[in-house]
């Protein structure tokens, strides 16, 4: 920090090692040095520690800091002196570093030393000694203003060796002593400085921990606030309501969620999408780095990263390497840390004994490869064997292996783990494979991929999107949007607890989500899998989710591919695809849109929504309802009204007069404006879902329709009191039959309902309200049945509450209304589906980073076909291949090819796949050709094609980019205030930039006039767009351009700069 620095030895002085010889000792720097040893001339030349005093006279014999030689060894001898402490040396080269820094000391006494830091620290003289001891205390010593935590106390405790238990979170003098130690060491190069990018030095802030530094900022707020009402308020009428405000907490949280920079909006594109947005790790944020800052470093991959952080998954640009996703088995320890399994190695012997290690302790362990060849009894089968330590890979025997990798996918994220033969690509094109499969679309009809990696199924089951059953039981109803399970009761439950027991209910339902939007407009839409009788087990899949197919991840589908140049559509990584392809509705997906539209309170009166809107036609309005928003099921195309909604047009603000007159005859529609929602261009697409949420207006008409809503509700509560009040009457009458009354309270009517000693039979029984009796006294004389009729009131009550709970919710819902933000009495929200089906600019890709766009669509025809005549689905340009280093694409074409002829799915894991001789194998069986090429006829002409190629089976991804999202035109539109010129971009409605380049290649034609048209009629010569206008509309010559607003600007700019421009 900004503070002076002061000698290390000034602070240990302070801390009480008063004297020179105390400090040195801390250090093992004393030697204490009998004179009558024999080989006393070998100490000659080293200091003295303190100064040696003759005791009768108090003379000086030698001076501190003096060196030993034989003159003081005389003189000592004489005055019988025995033994003297000098400094002891340390190795040559290196400078006795607290020596030098003890003569550099100013300070000579603890008093001293306690001075000339509270002067350095405090800019002043200490009033006493106490005060500047006090200082230091609290600065490092102080629980309330100095907090290690329990990491910054682990790590100490790791780093300096140390065994300080874990709840002194606070320095001790012991740490300081260490520190120093640590320096001096780091000094004399015995140990390097930390590496700061290793990951024992890089800790992982969960949500949670986010949450809770925001929650005691809060907590401190509020307790300031407590504070100073306490001192304002009258003490005696004081309550906790009036200190606390509970609001100061709920707004510091809110503020976190809503405008954190890693408070993220969900990417929820597909399942994976979701998933590996929720295993993500950033180093941006607050505390953390800034993009332009961070060098190359830190964005580097370390050899720590391995089975903790993917090397592979990182987006490309400016966050490459500061963004990047957790491995499939790392875990994060209590501290922050991340941890990695791995298989224990005891004497040369696998064990299957698991260990989770931090980067910290991985660093010092020798560690064999996962598919290290091992016997049935765990020994390691070759004498010699692979393995790493730190950054380095030596060969070494088993017996130096101390631990083993569980799995050859650990180092690996979720997504990189999906593309097979991954250890066949390129790692930059590995990295836009992962990133790309989280762009796809979800299709309407999904298809798992031929060759996989096998973890297809555990990603879909684990991000959610499947509906998984979580009891044993039978299928009794399925329909499109509800499953019902009855439950087997399989609970040992004893007669007693089977007694107690207010649940009867043994029926499961799951509530299927149909056509729901994501956040990115795709569409989640759940289908059940299973049937009316179907038994099933707890963790079994009931229904599918969106991009899965029978419980297996599906992001795209297979298609039948040529590697080859096609009339030169396929240059440059374009795509040529089959007209069979969109017919078939191959890649035809959902899309969603939302439209909201915000009824607000505005000065000149409310907003409403209507379908009265001024100058429409009946035509325009014909789909919305009396609250001007369309119906469900219409069908909506650019420029159609959504909503349909009025705002008032008053030039000035309305007189009281006129406002109550307004009021008295409805005067509505004269002076209003239409504020209408209207289709975007470009939209087509059908009204799937609409919903309208207000603030309560309470008006006659709403408080009568809530009390109805409210009573109905009180109804259904009475019914199921009632009920329940039933139930529990039957279980007492069985279990207080034939018993002896000893106290039955009734709390109600606060008397004892039963005398005590009368015989409970039937009728007595009968007569009693069980509901309204104190369930803490002993009702009988009987111990046993006691507990029973406990245990039976206890449960009676938890469901009574239950019941209790759900009637206020409901009530409050009806009562209060919808929150809505400050400001906006209503809000309408309309969903519009629309299919889309793919077409030309759409953007394709397949898993190893091979994208492209879709250049044309073939006829089924026109297509290269194969020996029997079947034409293919898709033709890629081969010179994707070699210079991008994906091969991985090709193993996966031919081992598809094999797959969808023998009718099989493979799977090859990551780094443990098919190898080359297996693939061969595979291939005899399906009799495919070995190097999968074979020969190609052309469709337009039928001739053969001169060489062979490279035919099979690909698995294709539709990306979110496509085209219709993108397209866009504008002739006239919005323009910048200041320069006058059109606005960028298709959500402003802008026009295209024609910049400096696109400037030069008119001046190279020459076209000067087209250049003057585009630089200001076509841009910001205001008063020559309305004259070109006019002409165009009555057929005349154009007129002559004039000055552009940019040179207006610019004119004004030199004038504000003081330089007065004229144009002569």
């Amino acid at each position: 920090d900004r503070r002076k620095k002061f000698p290390a030895t000034t602070l240990l002085r302070a801390l009480g090692f008063a004297k020179d010889k105390d400090i040195l000792s801390l250090f093992n720097l004393v030697d204490e040095v009998k004179l009558s040893s024999p080989k006393i001339e070998k100490y000659f030349g080293r200091q003295l520690i303190t100064e040696i005093v003759k005791e009768e006279t108090g003379e000086i014999l030698a001076e501190k800091d003096m060196e030993f030689d034989q003159g003081i060894l005389d003189v000592l001898k004489k005055e019988g002196i025995e033994k003297i402490e000098l400094v002891k040396p340390v190795s040559e080269n290196t400078p006795n570093i607290i020596l030098n820094t003890l003569r550099k000391d100013s300070s000579k006494t603890e008093k001293d030393a306690l001075e000339l830091i509270y002067k350095q620290l405090r800019s002043g003289e200490a009033p006493d000694v106490e005060t500047a001891r006090n200082l230091i205390e609290r600065m490092f010593f102080n629980q309330k203003k100095y907090d290690l935590g329990k990491v910054g106390r682990h790590r100490l405790n790791k780093k300096l060796g140390l065994k300080i238990p874990e709840d002194t979170t606070v320095l001790t003098r012991e740490d300081i002593i260490s520190i120093i130690k640590f320096l001096i060491r780091i000094k004399g190069n015995v140990i390097n400085t930390d590496d700061i990018d290793h990951l024992g030095n890089r800790r992982i802030r969960t949500v949670g921990e986010q949450l809770q530094t925001q929650f005691s900022v809060g907590l401190a707020r509020m307790a300031r606030t407590i504070k100073e009402r306490m001192n304002l308020r009258d003490k005696e009428n004081l309550t906790p309501q009036d200190l606390v405000n509970a609001r100061t907490i709920s707004s510091v949280i809110n503020t976190f969620f809503g405008t954190s920079q890693l408070s993220q909006f969900m990417d929820q594109t597909n399942p994976l999408a979701e998933l590996t947005h929720k295993r993500r790790f950033s180093a941006l944020g607050p505390g953390g780095l800034t993009r332009e800052r961070a060098g190359f470093e830190v964005r580097d991959v370390h050899y720590t990263h391995y089975g903790r952080l993917c090397p592979i998954e990182t987006p490309e640009g400016p966050n490459i390497g500061l963004i990047s996703s957790m491995c499939l088995y790392a875990r994060i320890n209590e501290y922050g840390f991340l941890e990695t399994p791995y298989r224990k190695v005891i004497d040369g012997k696998v064990t299957d004994e698991i260990e989770y290690l931090t980067a910290d302790d991985e660093d010092f362990n020798v560690i064999a490869q996962a598919n290290a060849p091992i016997s049935k009894d765990g020994t390691f089968k070759r004498e010699r064997i692979k393995a790493r330590i730190k950054g380095d890979f030596p060969v070494v025997s088993p017996s130096r292996v101390k631990y083993m990798d569980v799995s050859p996918k650990q180092i690996v994220s979720a997504a990189a783990a999906l593309i097979p033969f991954l250890e066949h690509d390129d790692a930059n094109r590995a990295l836009m494979g992962s990133n790309m499969q989280r762009q796809s679309v979800p299709l309407m009809r999904p298809e798992p991929p031929l060759v996989g990696t096998g973890l297809e199924k555990k990603v879909a089951r684990d991000s959610r999107t499947l509906i998984i059953s979580d009891v044993d039981g039978t299928v009794i109803d399925v329909s499109a949007d509800e499953i019902v399970i009855e439950m087997e009761d399989k609970r040992d439950l004893s007669e007693i607890e089977k007694l107690a027991s207010f649940d009867e209910n043994k029926i499961r339902k799951y509530k299927l989500i149909k056509f729901f939007r994501t956040n990115q407009d795709t569409c989640i839409n759940q289908k059940p899998l299973v049937k009316v009788g179907d038994k099933v087990k707890k963790g079994d899949i009931l229904a599918d989710g969106c991009a899965t197919n029978k419980g297996e991840l599906s992001l795209g589908r297979n298609l039948l591919v040529a590697f080859m140049p096609w009339r030169g559509y396929n240059f440059e990584d374009a795509i040529v695809i089959s007209e069979k392809v969109v017919q078939e509705d191959i890649y035809t997906s959902i899309h969603i849109e939302e439209f909201e539209l915000q009824v607000r309170d505005t000065k000149r009166g409310e907003e409403e929504l209507t379908r009265e809107i001024p100058n429409v036609s009946e035509e325009a309005t014909k789909n919305l309802d009396e609250n001007g928003i369309i119906r469900v099921g219409a069908e909506v195309k650019a420029g159609d009204i959504i909503v349909g909604k009025v705002t008032p047009k008053g030039e000035t603000d309305p007189t009281p007069e006129e406002k109550l007159l307004k009021a008295i005859f409805g005067d509505k529609a004269g002076d209003v404006k239409d504020a209408s929602l209207k289709a975007p261009p470009g939209m087509n697409g059908i009204v799937v879902d609409t919903k309208l949420f207000s603030r309560k207006n309470k008006d006659h008409g709403t408080k009568k329709e809530d009390k109805k809503k409210i009573d109905e509700l009180e109804k259904n509560f009475k019914k199921n009191i009632n009920e329940l009040n039933k139930k529990l009457k039957e279980k007492m009458l069985i279990v207080l039959e034939g018993k002896e009354a000893k106290e039955i309270y009734d709390k109600e009517s606060d008397v004892f309902a039963v005398k005590e000693g009368t015989k409970l039979t039937k009728e007595v029984l009968k007569k009693l309200h069980f509901e309204r009796f104190s369930y803490n006294c002993e009702w009988t004389t009987d111990e046993k049945t006691n507990e029973i009729v406990k245990l039976i009131m206890k449960k009676y009550n938890e469901k009574r509450n239950d019941y209790e709970e759900e009637l206020k919710k409901e009530k409050y819902k009806i009562v209060v209304g919808d929150e809505l933000p400050p400001g906006i009495v209503q809000l309408a929200k309309v969903y519009i589906a629309k299919k889309r089906k793919l077409q030309v600019g759409d953007k394709m890709a397949g898993r190893h980073g091979n994208k492209g766009v879709i250049a044309k669509i073939v006829p089924v025809e026109d297509m290269p076909y194969l020996e029997d005549g079947t034409p293919v689905d898709i033709v890629l340009n081969p010179l994707g291949v070699p210079s991008r280093m994906n091969l991985g694409q090709i193993f996966e074409t031919i081992l598809g090819w094999a797959a969808k002829k023998l009718g099989v799915y493979f799977s090859t894991p990551v780094f443990d796949g098919a190898t080359l001789e297996e693939i061969q194998e595979i291939l005899k069986k399906a009799d495919v050709p070995l190097n999968g090429k074979t020969v190609l006829y052309d469709g337009k002409t039928g001739e053969k094609f001169d060489k062979e190629i490279t035919v099979g089976y690909i698995y294709m991804m539709k990306l979110l980019h496509l085209v219709e999202d993108k397209i866009h035109a504008r002739s006239i539109g919005p323009y910048s205030l200041i320069t006058q010129q059109p606005l960028g971009g298709k959500a402003q409605f802008g026009g295209q930039r024609f910049g400096e380049m696109e400037v030069w290649a008119l001046e190279a034609y020459g076209a000067a006039y087209t250049l003057q048209e585009i630089l200001t009629v076509k841009s910001d010569d205001v008063n020559g767009r309305s004259k070109i206008y006019e002409a165009i509309v009555k057929g005349e010559n154009l007129p002559e351009a004039g000055i552009p607003e940019s040179f207006n600007v610019l004119v004004r700019e030199l004038q504000g700069l003081c330089l007065d421009v004229k144009i002569e």
